[in-house]
């Protein structure tokens, strides 16, 4: 989950800083909208990795049931009539 927030801050303050940097501002005011993107963009992260997280997990979970809803159904001895 680190690595992800990480990620996402780096990846923030390049964008934030390339795109105000291309727009001509000054270079304090591109390292504050560097420094605003990285902080949004790494929430966004965070939030996007727990999400995915979850959703790893329930399906890991879905499967686990379904293959031990199958087991029991085929190892049920049959009867056999005479």
């Amino acid at each position: 989950m680190k690595s992800l927030l990480l990620l996402g801050g780096l990846l923030g303050w390049g964008v934030g800083m390339g795109f105000s940097l291309n727009q001509g501002n000054s270079m304090p005011a591109c390292l504050w909208h560097g420094c605003l993107a990285a902080y949004f963009t790494a929430l966004l992260m965070r939030w996007w990795g727990r999400a995915w997280s979850k959703s790893l997990q329930q399906s890991i979970h879905e499967r686990q049931e379904a293959e031990n809803a199958i087991v029991p159904a085929a190892t049920t001895p049959k009867v056999s009539r005479p």
